[in-house]
């Protein structure tokens, strides 16, 4: 009959924990990991082997469009329009933030019902609404109620289509962007904001100089994705006709019929874009998160060296 071995007194210390477990390695399973990731290479290789032999990906085609000025004057338009719709997303955002944190209960359910409606209805069917506007209100007038007009323009001339993407994309991310502000705002200790009061700070200081800077490391996260998000969906302005750079790669290959060219061409756009702004949105983030403890996610390179630390100080307690 076998016997079980104790732990060994010297692995013992005045608290009473056995330490010599920690000399002991955990099971590993190599031969699942090692056929899992040959799994997984050679479908890279398959995805890698049909984009490279596949002739009618016309990869010719694909970067000769995308260095064209057609499709260059398209993505200056497509950041022209994702600068100006968070601009509006984010001033609206602010508005409506403060507006449903404010004590006026009216106040409070005009901008949560404004929420409610851009928030529920598709960010698609609001650019149709705002680019057929024409046909509710065929001209836009300001004056006296049931009296006299101070001002009239027909609201085709008034509302172009790049006014009707700016109005779609802008509101409906103002919706969006409310929520996160008042988020951020709502992260911050209230009694924070009694004390600033106490010490006799005005409403707006408080929120510029104390509420405001804390409240930014929860409201920027969100933003940049938002952010990223607003690029990719800039795409759906074509439906206005303006030229971005979607429709001006529908219009290219409506010509020479060379669809999906095109459609790689502007994607690849598209993916530079985000990666230069995801990266900016790491440099920003790391910014506003100074003196926040710091969360190191563990590359390869860190956890080799973590490994070995590991196996030598369970070597050192099994001495």
């Amino acid at each position: 009959m076998g016997t079980t071995r104790g732990p060994r007194p010297e692995a013992i210390v005045a608290d009473g924990i056995d330490r010599s477990l920690l000399g002991q390695q955990p099971h590993r399973r190599h031969g699942l990991q090692w056929f899992s990731a040959a799994v997984v290479l050679f479908l890279v290789f398959l995805v890698a082997y049909s984009l490279a032999t596949n002739p009618r990906y016309e990869w010719g085609v694909v970067f000769g469009w995308f260095t064209s000025e057609r499709l260059f004057t398209g993505l200056l338009r497509t950041l022209q329009l994702t600068v100006i719709a968070m601009a509006v997303g984010i001033v609206v955002g602010v508005i409506l933030a403060l507006a449903r944190l404010s004590h006026n209960i009216v106040v409070a359910a005009v901008a949560a019902f404004f929420v409610w409606i851009f928030r529920g209805v598709p960010v698609f069917v609001q650019l149709l609404f705002w680019g057929f506007i024409a046909a509710i209100y065929p001209r836009i007038t300001m004056g006296v109620p049931f009296g006299p007009e101070f001002f009239s323009v027909s609201a085709n001339d008034l509302i172009t289509p790049f006014a009707a993407a700016i109005l779609g994309l802008g509101l409906n991310e103002g919706a969006y962007m409310s929520e996160i502000v008042r988020a951020g705002l709502l992260s911050v200790n209230r009694g924070q904001t009694e004390a600033a009061n106490a010490l006799g700070m005005r409403r707006f200081t408080v929120l510029w100089r104390i509420v405001l800077p804390q409240a930014m490391k929860i409201i920027i996260p969100p933003t940049g994705n938002q952010t990223i998000n607003m690029l990719k969906t800039t795409s759906l302005v074509s439906v206005l006709a303006f030229p971005e750079l979607l429709y001006s790669a529908q219009l290219v290959y409506s010509a020479n019929f060379k669809t999906i060219p095109l459609l790689i061409a502007a994607s690849l756009w598209y993916l530079l874009v985000t990666s230069v702004l995801s990266t900016g949105q790491y440099f920003i983030e790391r910014h506003y998160n100074r003196g926040s403890v710091k969360i190191v996610r563990a590359g390869p390179i860190v956890g080799l060296v973590k490994m070995i630390r590991t196996r030598r100080a369970a070597q050192e307690v099994q001495r």
